[in-house]
């Protein structure tokens, strides 16, 4: 660790010290604890997101949209959507509604990593997702984790939001020793080894060098099966541990029945298992014919250069490309139906 990093470090521990806050001592031991328990990282992959530079809003990048997905054409989707409804629903300025039309007509044809539409810069951003583990597991749930304030086991109410929403991306946020180190030695990370190609080794090696900066997103929690060769992710990630267990419970009780038509015999051993996880509140782990699933906690790094957040990587892979989505929109805000 450099000397500029250690000075970092120890300014993030003088700054807690000041602050006199039990609840970031508490967090803080909880990482300790943490890094001695699971001294292991598993990497899942790159992970994808929408942010947007937005002069009027201030400076700096933020996120628009969670960085969730899986490959990068998936959030250029989701900013086309974005921009379309936009040019739909925010404007009556028929040049505003012509410009978002003009980046929404690139989008839906070009695999870009970037547009920009009045004076705003929106921006397909990259980040790598991993967990901590020891030799039996990826690390559960921290007693210091955020839950939602009313817990409810309803799979039609609400979701908690994704804590990546309107994120500032700050590069140097005060967020306490052990992220700071964690942050330092996330600086040089790189993908090595044989299992990676050639070209991901190599675009992820000068990502190091073009965008030096780490920034650790806000920790979520997924769901993951155990298989022969370790544990697989199985549903979306979400923001507390309790809206990952509510969605394995649902994936349970109603959406893998329905998907894969289980006959009443199954149906009925995946409705006991979840209710049996149910009814334990706070678990972790549920086995149900055979299969294992976990609760577990997801870290993520977004990498940061002179210019801003990373972008997708051209070694980055994409299963389909660009495409027209929603109807013509004329600049007077008539819709027109393709036939």
């Amino acid at each position: 660790m450099t000397h500029d990093w250690q000075q970092q470090i120890h300014a993030l521990h003088e700054e807690l010290v000041r602050r006199d806050d039990p609840a970031a001592w508490v967090r803080e031991a909880d990482a300790v604890d943490a890094s001695v328990r699971y001294p292991g990282f598993a990497l899942r992959g790159p992970v994808f997101g929408v942010a947007v530079r937005d002069p009027a809003a201030g400076p700096g990048w933020r996120l628009l949209k969670p960085v969730v997905n899986g490959m990068p054409q998936m959030c250029r989707d989701a900013l086309n959507t974005y921009l379309w409804f936009r040019a739909k629903d925010g404007t009556d300025d028929p040049d505003v509604r012509r410009e978002l039309l003009a980046a929404v007509d690139v989008l839906s044809r070009e695999p870009v990593n970037e547009v920009e539409a009045c004076g705003v810069r929106y921006r397909i951003v990259r980040g790598d997702e991993f967990t901590r583990c020891d030799d039996h597991g990826l690390e559960p749930p921290r007693p210091t984790d955020p839950e939602p304030a009313e817990r409810t086991w309803n799979f039609r109410d609400d979701h908690t939001p994704s804590p990546d929403l309107d994120l500032v991306l700050d590069a140097d946020p005060s967020d306490g020793p052990m992220a700071g180190a964690l942050r330092a030695w996330l600086r040089g990370f790189a993908y090595r080894g044989v299992r990676f190609p050639a070209d991901v080794r190599g675009d992820s090696e000068r990502a190091v060098r073009s965008h030096p900066q780490v920034v650790l997103l806000p920790t979520c929690f997924g769901v993951v099966e155990r298989e022969h060769t370790g544990w697989e992710p199985t549903l979306a990630l979400q923001a507390t541990p309790h809206d990952a267990r509510r969605v394995l419970h649902d994936a349970l009780a109603e959406m893998w029945p329905m998907l894969f038509r289980f006959d009443d015999a199954k149906k009925a051993v995946y409705a006991k298992a979840a209710e049996e996880f149910r009814a334990l509140e706070r678990a972790d782990e549920v086995e149900v014919a055979d299969r294992v699933f976990r609760i577990c906690r997801v870290e993520r790094v977004l990498r940061m250069g002179p210019d801003g957040p990373e972008t997708a990587r051209p070694s980055d892979v994409d299963e389909y490309g660009p495409m027209k989505i929603h109807p013509t929109l004329l600049p007077d805000g008539t819709v027109v139906f393709d036939e």
